[in-house]
């Protein structure tokens, strides 16, 4: 029997408040009123009092209209239909298709039991060198891209998604502009990417709470695939406009800010859709990349500083490349180890020599005399950014480890590298 109310007794932006009785904590509801029914979702409980937030905004909706509580909260299909769709953040189908309404499954449930899970020990390979060669990408894996806004971080999840040796990419975007969108679904399906796709998009224009709803949609998504023993890529662009859109709901709701405006329970909020990342014994995988863009290049910013606290490791875009120095994969020794014998050796020398080229810019710039060996440096990093850093180059892990061979070999001598004489004796380029 569904609980049907005829009294709003509050009315604040997109969120009505009603004095309802056994009610749950995101349980769906409609609202009638002169403009139609609108969908509203219910966002907090205070003693008798029930806050929903309307999904298409309280416009045209008055005290005296009808609140029918759904005794459900939201829920996605879990159909294998779904690969090639686009829906929005509230999961209408943005296509043009017909919606799915077979498998529902509920969103925002708890994260894995941590029995279920194994250690991670799997790579996911993407084709781009600084990922696969010196931070490696690993299955089961929640990792965030930091960057500011006007980098070039959606086409960088774009050629992920196209390029990374999985089975399934789900792509959650939120606060995106639509061009963002168009520049998605048209990069996926001219390159052959969109059938082993779902996407969940909210725009800028979408209601806010659309925009907390993405992420769960994913991720629901994303597990049901992983029970199916499918390795999944869960790509979410951008987190901060989902924190923002919490910091907007709560001002709305008048609770008591904490640092910068944002709630109190930022962390949690983050956390629990992070640690929706898990190796299934006996299944698939979850695997999570998502992009952070940092206000004013911030780091201490609650976003990346609570992010930082919850994942495991971090990609820094800047310049159009992702940075050697700050970028890490925690999980990366799980892997590179057992890819090929001299991966370990490469990574740490080509970033080593890096290093001690980025201070032989610096001598250089202050109007130092350059040595012999800062003339090979110099050379070496520049070979480095276009052959390493460049993120239009497009090559298997073992190419791009014999092209870090072939640019060891064009700058230095064997025996400047510091490399063990066994590996160098393998692999050493021969003139």
């Amino acid at each position: 029997m569904r609980k049907v109310y005829h009294r709003i007794i509050q009315i604040a932006g997109n969120v009505i408040t009603v004095e309802a009785e056994n009610v749950g904590y995101n349980e769906l509801a409609e609202v009638k009123s002169s403009r139609g029914v609108s969908l509203a979702q219910v966002i907090r409980l205070q003693d008798n009092k029930v806050f929903l937030q309307v999904f298409a905004g309280s416009r045209g909706i008055s005290t005296g209209d009808e609140v029918r509580f759904l005794q459900q909260p939201m829920k996605v299909s879990a159909s294998e239909n779904l690969l090639g769709r686009i829906f929005t953040g509230a999961g209408v189908p943005r296509d043009g298709r017909a919606p799915l309404q077979d498998d529902m499954i509920d969103i925002g449930g708890p994260s894995v039991n941590p029995a279920k899970r194994i250690i991670p020990k799997k790579m996911i390979r993407t084709g781009i060198p600084m990922i696969d060669v010196f931070n490696t990408l690993v299955e089961s894996q929640k990792i965030p891209v930091f960057s500011i806004a006007g980098e070039p971080y959606n086409k960088l999840l774009a050629r992920i998604a196209m390029q990374a040796e999985v089975d399934v990419i789900i792509l959650g975007g939120m606060g995106l502009k639509y061009d963002d969108y168009l520049f998605f679904k048209n990069t996926l399906d001219e390159q052959g990417a969109l059938s082993r796709s779902v996407m969940f998009i909210h725009t800028a224009s979408d209601p806010v709470v659309e925009c907390l709803l993405v992420p769960d949609m994913a991720l629901a998504v994303a597990e049901s695939f992983a029970l199916k023993k499918k390795r999944v890529l869960v790509l979410l662009t951008d987190m901060t406009n989902f924190a923002d859109a919490m910091k907007e709901i709560a001002i709305t709701m008048e609770q008591i800010p904490s640092n910068r405006g944002y709630p109190g329970d930022l962390y949690s909020q983050l956390a629990s859709r992070y640690e929706k990342a898990v190796d299934f014994d006996e299944a698939g995988s979850i695997t999570i990349l998502a992009t952070t863009t940092m206000p004013g290049d911030d780091v201490t910013h609650p976003i990346p500083d609570n992010t930082g606290y919850i994942t495991e490791g971090q990609f820094y875009l800047r310049g159009g490349r992702i940075e050697p120095f700050g970028s890490l994969s925690r999980l990366k020794q799980q892997v590179n180890g057992h890819t090929r014998s001299d991966h370990r050796a490469i990574m740490d020398t080509m970033i080593r020599l890096f290093a001690d080229y980025r201070e032989t810019l610096e001598k250089q710039s202050m109007g130092f005399q350059m040595s012999t060996w800062d003339s090979k440096l110099l050379k070496y990093g520049a070979l480095f950014e276009s052959r390493m850093m460049d993120l239009s180059v497009n090559i298997p892990l073992e190419e791009a480890l014999d092209l870090g061979w072939k640019t060891l070999a064009e700058c230095f001598d064997k025996t400047e590298t510091g490399i063990k004489s066994d590996l160098v004796e393998q692999f050493w380029p021969i003139k």
